[in-house]
Formats: structure tokens, sequence, C-alpha cells
């Protein structure tokens, strides 16, 4: 990458040298550069190059701040080192996600004493590592942990208890019932809470929401001003969240300014958090809000709550008519230009002026759309999905059209069904789910690229791919689909068929996307239509930065009709790092897995398939060619006793030379599936394996 000056040969000119010596660029271009590389090879490797580098390399642009999220070569001999090195440079440290480091190398932060920032979320960490590390920290004001079982906030020292009254930021993860450091960290400013405790115990008991003993103390919110809280599937994450805003609700905190929380399911409201909601409505100005669905169907609250210039909304599976949407939270359509988030997924009649009688297939009110994009000009992230959201035959109405004039849109998540081009489609494709999708009655021969007698290029969906140059992350999904591996429940065996407007959407959209050259993740669920797949080689040609890609259940369920395309297009995605496939009867062969080792950057594969099988000695040969692959998951339709002798052979064969290596080779339909999700790392089992939308999740921003 970097070498040091060296002489030309003799008889060749410096014009005719084919070496570009980049010692001679500026100090500036130099920094720029060297931000790209990771920082253990820049203290570790790179700085012992020339004298040059040596200077640079320490420079505070570059060692001020630590990233060793995700760079999954560290190790624990590096981090040991790295501390020795420059452990007195860094102020922020993330460490978020580094789960195959032993807890013992937390022990090495204390040579950190300047540490402002600290993200240790996926670490492993014990109650007396964490008291010995944030003992020596005493300019630390953020802070992120995971608190798990066994966790003990009383071996917690006084110098630690000390540092945690400074806290001014906690992100805290519970894998069990408990405060965690809440109640020692009395600034608190923000507080991210992640609820991931289980129902069951490993041996089959039920758990209980309770607190364990000694654990009396309650937190301290006073100084608070955002509150966020995500929570996992069951009852006990309800049960201790509920602990958590017990105490919100008998004091608001007055300078509260961002209210959040994130549950699937039911979360039924009680007299306390009614109790928390009336204060907030009284006492506050909000500029985030998410709350249960529960919370807010059939409630007034939206209509006294107080905004003052908000920035993120979700109002994610809420019942929430479109004629409330306009009225209660954007003010009669009134200027919003502050709003950069928009969650409205599964929120099915927001498009809608009323839902009283309305049908969740009945045509949109463009009106209602028009009046978000008008008010909500600067909008960056809109989560559509999961709804049927069905434009009308008028011309210049049609919902892609509308969404055309967020020209800063960087993520998008629509349903498969809202980007049909209605005028051009006046024949309705067929009914049955398994039928061979159509294209205006013609006849439809596997294997030859086919579109619809319409030119793809005069298509809405066309047009709006066309017109959002900054769009970065893109979600298309069937308004039905539902991934055949839910979490904390056994596989799925059967899905529902996709919307019959959804029918016609197939090659000719896929190609748009094409257009969107800055694109960096691509989500495609439920596309029936899909014939041939030949939009995906379009995407790997022209979508170069495209990073991570999800594909699932397109075109017919019996046949991987795109096999052939999806090889082709993988052969040009040189900077893709994460691959997720769900697909029934997919074949993991060698032709497959060859192409994949076309994707030189790829770090995670995820391949989800009933009834699908694989080619041990092909993924084995896949691993040994692509050296940054450090998760593999493979969830098909083999014998127990084939995935486990694989999975074996992996981990003996590549456990060693890439110590953050993950992988897991399981039956889909095994019972003990839920079992053996559990053990996956949160990053991973968050980020990839598990499907779901991810546009407009969470705030923009959230956590540093």
């Amino acid at each position: 990458f970097f070498s040091a000056p060296q002489e030309t040969v003799s008889g060749e000119s410096e014009e005719e040298s084919s070496g570009v010596n980049l010692m001679e660029f500026s100090d500036e271009i130099l920094l720029h550069i060297l931000s790209y590389v990771p920082c253990t090879d820049l203290v570790l490797n790179v700085r012992r190059t020339c004298r040059k580098l040596a200077t640079l390399c320490l420079d505070k642009s570059l060692t001020h701040a630590v990233l060793l999220q995700k760079d999954y070569k560290v190790n624990k001999d590096k981090v040991k080192q790295l501390m020795r090195d420059i452990g007195k440079e860094i102020y922020q440290l993330n460490m978020a996600g580094c789960y195959w480091l032993p807890s013992s190398s937390i022990d090495h932060i204390t040579r950190c004493k300047n540490l402002v920032k600290l993200n240790l979320s996926g670490c492993r960490i014990t109650s007396l590592h964490l008291s010995k590390t944030l003992s020596t920290l005493q300019h630390l004001r953020s802070l992120a942990i995971d608190v798990n079982p066994g966790f003990d906030a009383s071996q917690l020292s006084s110098e630690c208890k000390a540092t945690l009254s400074r806290v001014l930021e906690l992100k805290q993860t519970l894998y069990t019932p408990s405060y965690g450091v809440v109640p020692c960290c009395t600034s608190l400013e923000k507080l991210l809470l992640y609820f991931e405790i289980l129902d069951h115990s490993r041996e089959g008991f039920m758990l209980s929401g309770q607190l364990m003993v000694g654990e009396s103390n309650v937190p301290h919110y006073q100084n608070l001003r955002v509150f966020y809280a995500r929570l996992a599937p069951g009852y006990v994450n309800q049960e201790v969240v509920r602990l958590y805003l017990a105490v919100l609700s008998d004091r608001t905190p007055e300078n509260l300014h961002a209210f959040l929380i994130s549950a699937p399911g039911s979360f039924a409201e009680t007299g306390a958090t009614k109790n928390l909601l009336d204060s907030m409505a009284r006492n506050v100005r909000l500029d985030a809000l998410q709350l249960p669905k529960a919370w807010i169907n059939g409630s007034g609250l939206l209509q006294h709550l107080k905004f003052n210039n908000p920035f993120y909304f979700s109002f994610s599976r809420c019942t929430l008519s479109g004629g409330q949407l306009i009225q209660r939270v954007m003010n009669g359509g009134k200027d919003l230009k502050s709003l950069t988030s928009l969650n409205l997924s599964g929120c099915i009649h927001c498009l809608a002026p009323e839902s009283l009688f309305r049908k969740a297939e009945d045509d949109i009110d463009s009106s209602i759309l028009e009046s978000l994009v008008v008010s909500c000009c600067n909008l960056r992230h809109l989560n559509l999905s999961a709804a049927h959201h069905h434009s009308s035959k008028n011309i210049g109405n049609h919902l892609c059209q509308l969404l055309a004039r967020l020209k800063h849109l960087l993520s998008l998540a629509l349903p498969v069904c809202s980007i049909t081009d209605v005028a051009a489609n006046m024949e309705k494709p067929p009914t049955q789910s398994n039928a061979m999708p159509q294209t205006l009655g013609k006849k439809v021969r596997i294997g030859v690229q086919t579109y619809s007698n319409q030119k793809p290029h005069s298509s809405v969906f066309w047009a709006l791919m066309g017109s959002l140059p900054f769009l970065e992350n893109l979600e298309i999904i069937g308004s039905s689909f539902s991934s055949a591996m839910p979490r904390n429940e056994p596989a799925i065996r059967n899905s529902l068929p996709p919307c019959i407007r959804a029918q016609s959407v197939g090659d000719a959209e896929v190609a748009a996307i094409s257009q969107v050259t800055y694109l960096q993740s691509l989500t495609l669920a439920q596309l029936p239509n899909i014939l041939t797949g030949s939009g995906l080689v379009s995407i790997g040609l022209q979508c170069q930065h495209l990073r991570t890609l999800s594909l699932a259940n397109l075109g017919m369920m019996g046949n991987v009709v795109y096999m052939s395309a999806l090889m082709d297009m993988l052969k040009h995605c040189k900077c893709l790092r994460d691959l997720r496939l769900e697909q029934p009867y997919f074949s993991a062969g060698a032709q497959f897995f060859q192409a994949l080792s076309h994707c030189s950057s790829l770090q995670r594969l995820c391949i989800v398939s009933r009834s699908g099988t694989l080619q041990s000695d092909a993924v084995m040969s896949f691993m040994a060619n692509c050296l940054e692959v450090v998760m593999c998951h493979m969830f098909m339709g083999e014998s127990l006793t084939v995935c486990k002798n694989l999975q074996q052979s992996l981990v003996r064969s590549f456990q060693a030379e890439r110590p953050a290596l993950n992988v897991v080779i399981f039956p889909l339909l095994h019972e003990d599936l839920t079992e053996v999700i559990r053990d996956v790392p949160m990053r991973h089992l968050d980020e990839i394996t598990l499907f779901k939308s991810r546009v407009a999740e969470e705030p923009p921003n959230l956590w540093w």
C-alpha cells in the first residue's frame, strides 16, 4: 500500500517509472488517505514503513477516535499493543461487537486515561472487569455495555461508581432482568435501552421480569433529554421496561425532547404509562417520538402532545389514518422542514383520509401523500413498507411520482405493490400464487430476458429511481412477505401469496434500480414476476458501491429462476460485504460459490432455504478462497448430520486464523432452531441473519 521513496531504474525516466510515490503528496492528502486504514494497521504496521509515515500515523486526527468495530482481524495481542502505543491519545474507543475478544482484553483499556467515549456493546465483560476498567476513566462521559446473566452491581467499586456518576450518555443492552449500571448514573442526559431477555432458560424454565435482589435502587432521570427503549419479542422484556418507566411516570424530566419505545406485538398501556404520557403532554415539547401501537391506536394522545422542531417520527404498525397524520402530527400540512426521518411501516391506513370503513387494499388518497411530501420536503429516510399503498389510475398522482419530489432521500422502503404502474397494467395478472407470472397475456419462455410491452424507461418507478441521485439504501418488500425464520419461534413453513397489484413487478423494475449508482444497501423481497433476474446483472454492473444485498422469494417459489443472473451479478460486486439469500429450493453448489468467490470484500453470508441443498466441498473451497469471510450462516433442508459435520470442518479449518469466525449450519425446520439462534452474536443476528426492514428503524445518529 505504502512504500518508501525508491530510486528509479537506470535508463528509465521518472515519467516512465511505473510506481507512484505517495510520499510526495502533502501531509493533508496523506492524512485523508490514512483515515481509511484501520487504526490497528496504522499503528502496528504502516507507521513502521518510513519516518514520515511514523509521524503521520500518530497524528491526533487518526488516534483521537479508534474504531475496532467490525475490524474482524483484531485479536487480543493487537489490542494490547495498540493500547500500549497510543492509549493516552485515545478519546473515543468503539469496540462494539468484538464478541471474539476475551474479557481480559478489556483490562488494557485502563491505559486510556483520557477516554471520553467508550462502546463495549457486544463485548464479553464481567462486573469485576467493568469495575476495574471504569475506575481509571475519570473523564468518561459516554458508555455502552451489555448486562449479562451473573452481572452484580454490588461488585462495582466506589471509584467505578464515581466514574458512572459523571456519565451523561448510557447505552445498555439487557440479557437478564436488571437495572444494570443505570442507578449509578446520576447525571444521565441520554439513556438507550435494548431489551434482549428471553422468556425461557436453556433448561426450559419460565423466567420472571422481577429484578434481582439488591437492585432496589432506582434510576435518576431528572436531567434526561433522550429516552429510547427497543424490545425484542417476549413478555419478560415488557415487564422489565415497565420498571424503568415507573420512575419516569412519577416525575417527567423538564428537558425531555426525545421519547422512543419500539415494542413488537401487543404492549398494553397501563395506568402508570398513561400518567407518564399525560405528564409529557402537559410539560414537554418533543423533537422525536415513537410509541407502541396500543398506546396510540384509538387514543387522542397525538392531539395533545406538543412538538418543537421534530426530526424523527415512527408510527410503525399503528392504525393512524392519513387524516390524523396530517391534522394531529403535521399541523394540517404546515411546514415540517425539520423532519428528516419518518417510519410508517405497517401503518396500513396512513395514506387514506380515514380508516373506519376502508379496506387495506383500497387506493390511497394522493392528496395526503402530496401534503406529506410538501410539508416534509427535507426527508432523508422514509419507510412505507408492510402496507398496501395502491395508487389510482389518475395520471400524475402515482405514489412514485410524488416521492420523486423528495430530492434529499438517502434511504427508502416501499411495498412491492406500490411501484406498480397502474395505467400501464390494465389487465389483471393471475391470482394463483404459484402460477407463472404473465406479461400482458404473452407466453413466457424461461431463460429469455423478458419485459412487458411497456418500455421500462417510461415507467413511474424508473422515473423515481432516476430522480434520487443520493439514495444509499433501498428496500422493496412484498406487503405480505414474512421471513421463514422469525425471532424466538419455529421456522415458518408456509408463506402468504403476494398482493395482486404486485404480480406484474419483475425484471424491468429491478433493472430500474441500476440508475442509483451510489446505492450501498439493497433489499428485494417477494417480487413474483422475476423471470430471469436480468435486472440483477444491471445492478451489479452499475451499482459499484453496493455493500449489502438481501434477496428473498423472487419469482416462482418452486424454482430459483434467477440463479444464472445472480451468479453473473456477483462477479461484478467487488465491494459487497454482506449477502443474505432467502429462497425455497436454493441450491448452494459449486457454480454458485465459484461466482461468489469474485466478491473479494465479502465478510458475511447468510442463506435461508426451505428444502434447500448445499455442497460441503464447495463451501469449504469458498471459505478457503475468500479470506475476509467471518460469518457463514446456512439454514437449509439438509440433515442434521450433514450440517454438523460441515460446521465442525469449517471451524476446525479456519477458526485459528480468523478469530471472529462465526459459523452456523443447521436444518431450517429443526425443532431446536431457536436454541441455536440464541447463541449467534447480536451484531450478526440483528444486522443480517434475521430479516427486517431497517429504514428509519431508529432516529439518525442515535448513538455515536
